[in-house]
């Protein structure tokens, strides 16, 4: 069952966005993007909250993921998690699609 897994990255002085640059920067995004099982890794910059960058990750099952978690790729995120001493915070959502009533207010 495909999910989708918010992460908010707190840390101080830019941290967060500059751990986000470094990740697209160094191709490990595009590396995540390629593994089988990734349906999205975007990041995105609250309004309210500088110092926080939101990763939206999305998978198509568990075991795909649970790949990911084993994988060199993840070895590295978590070096440049600790390089710019980031905190985060983890929401779980599973994916379905809308109902008709939800579609009545869904601009296409």
């Amino acid at each position: 069952m495909a999910f989708t897994i918010n992460i908010y990255y707190t840390g101080s002085n830019g941290s967060a966005r500059k751990f986000a640059e470094e990740m697209v920067s160094s191709g490990v995004v595009q590396e995540i993007r390629n593994k089988k099982g990734n349906l999205r890794y975007e990041y995105f910059e609250p309004i309210d909250d500088k110092e926080t960058i939101l990763l939206i990750d999305s998978w198509e099952n568990q075991e795909a993921l649970d790949e990911h978690h084993k994988s060199e790729t993840m070895n590295k995120i978590m070096e440049l998690r600790n390089k710019y001493d980031l905190h985060m915070k983890v929401e779980r959502y599973i994916l379905e699609d809308n109902n008709e009533e939800d579609n009545k207010y869904i601009k296409k």
